[in-house]
């Protein structure tokens, strides 16, 4: 007799991939009940510069500093008086009346995979390794799991990565799935890493071979089969047929298909995001969030046509041979950097705003380090994790405010510092989560959802 474990697995393998998305419903359906703090924020969207963006060339110029350190961009005023920015960012520079600017990001390692690690789930992992640190499911979840933990399920899941995960050589690296909290609470993931022998997690199409009434017809046989084992109702405190009632919504819900569909945009409102990988997965972001998506974590990354790898371009040590071999600051001027962040990043927060969405949606702008305050000698900047620079707008923040400074060369916190940890407490906070709400593991032992303190003066 085939088990309705057995008969889910398999619908979900032959219609989705690997990983069955009954199951993430489930985890979706199962809410904590310490979980019912109100919501100040509906959703976050969370740009993520992996690579490590310089604070003295965007969001923290300064001018005064000596040669060598000094940007080679210049500040330029921007709407907000008393607030400059680089003059690589006119576009931004228009809407920092909607931001809050923290310059005092700070913690202590110059490490790419213990950093994002450390930013996307607010722990620490310093064994992290390139290429060697393969996710798994003894880790902390990603800031995106754990707020799907806490969802009702929807058409669509409650967490969504575009355009892929982080990875290279094979990984996918660690902290961006839900880890101990299982397959169920993973993110959506619209393409697999790069070069990944992992496949993405919970495609929303359907392979060629199975069209729609393929899928209903399945969905048929499954209840037949239910009807005859009993068995399959070992579970009554989750109502199971609706949990994959929401798994075929998800996948034959007009609703949902229209959510990925730029095409339903005018013309001009994809011009403004722009026209490439950047500036899509933005307007996607909003369209998302729109159509009930609780966290979206757009991973900004490059596939260089030159050798098929994909770089973390902000990571702008210069002289890179798949970029072309320039120098770090002609990497930031590139189509893979700064003007494309510019452009799609203001258009976000404008259209959010005019769409009134933007007090319920926290955009939260960062990446794993900030750079050196010494330009080297291929005229860009390396890893340097004692401070960063990081953007907040919307989800009940104030904009037009700073918080925090950074030291005469941008190098260390001054004034106000905070972790990865307050980090991601302040958007939990914007959610309506508590830092202290908590979290089973495998083994059902409980764990703070943050160590951090909200910047709660933001707000």
């Amino acid at each position: 007799m085939i088990h309705r474990r057995d008969a889910m697995i398999r619908l979900g393998q032959l219609g989705f991939g690997g990983l069955t998305l009954p199951t993430l419903l489930a985890g979706q359906q199962a809410i904590a009940s310490n979980g019912g703090a109100t919501a100040s924020a509906d959703a976050c969207i969370y740009i993520f510069l992996w690579g490590g963006a310089p604070q003295q060339d965007m969001f923290d110029m300064k001018p005064d500093a000596p040669q060598g350190i000094r940007s080679l961009f210049a500040p330029i005023a921007s709407k907000v008086p008393g607030i400059s920015v680089s003059d690589q960012l006119p576009l931004f520079a228009k809407q920092t009346d909607k931001v809050a600017i923290v310059r005092s990001l700070t913690h202590g390692s110059n490490n790419h995979e213990p950093s994002v690690y450390h930013m996307l789930t607010g722990r620490q992992n310093p064994t992290l390794v390139s290429p060697r640190n393969q996710r798994k499911r003894s880790e902390f979840p990603f800031i995106g799991s754990v707020l799907s933990h806490f969802s009702k399920p929807g058409a669509l899941p409650a967490t969504i990565t575009l355009p892929r995960p982080i990875g290279h050589d094979g990984v996918t690296y660690a902290g961006t799935y839900a880890g101990f909290l299982g397959p169920r609470h993973d993110p959506l993931e619209k393409m697999a890493a790069n070069r990944s022998a992992e496949p993405e997690l919970h495609p929303t199409t359907p392979q060629p071979d199975l069209n729609e009434m393929r899928l209903i017809g399945r969905n048929g046989l499954l209840n037949v089969l239910e009807k005859m084992d009993h068995r399959l109702q070992t579970r009554p405190h989750l109502d199971l047929n609706e949990i994959r009632g929401q798994a075929m919504q998800m996948v034959t819900s007009p609703a949902a298909r229209r959510a990925f569909d730029l095409n339903a945009e005018p013309p001009h409102v994809r011009d403004r995001y722009g026209r490439n990988e950047y500036g899509e997965a933005m307007l996607l972001s909003r369209r998302l969030v729109e159509a009930g998506v609780k966290m979206v974590s757009m991973f900004w990354m490059y596939v260089s046509p030159i050798d098929g790898k994909v770089y973390n371009v902000w990571d702008n040590h210069g002289a890179t041979a798949g970029l072309g071999g320039v120098n770090g600051y002609a990497m930031l001027k590139e189509k893979y950097c700064l003007p494309p962040l510019d452009q799609g990043l203001s258009a976000l927060l404008e259209d959010l705003s005019e769409r009134g969405m933007l007090d319920r949606t926290m955009v939260a702008v960062a990446g794993e380090f900030g750079r050196t305050p010494k330009i080297n000698p291929t005229v860009g900047r390396d890893h340097w994790g004692m401070v960063q620079s990081a953007v907040f707008a919307g989800g009940g923040v104030k904009g037009g405010q700073v918080f925090g400074s950074s030291d005469a060369i941008a190098a260390y916190p001054k004034e106000q510092p905070v972790s990865p940890d307050d980090f991601l407490a302040t958007i939990y906070h914007a959610m309506g989560l508590p830092p202290d709400t908590e979290i089973p593991d495998r083994e059902g032992r409980p764990y703070r959802i943050c160590e951090g303190k909200p910047i709660t003066q933001l707000f």
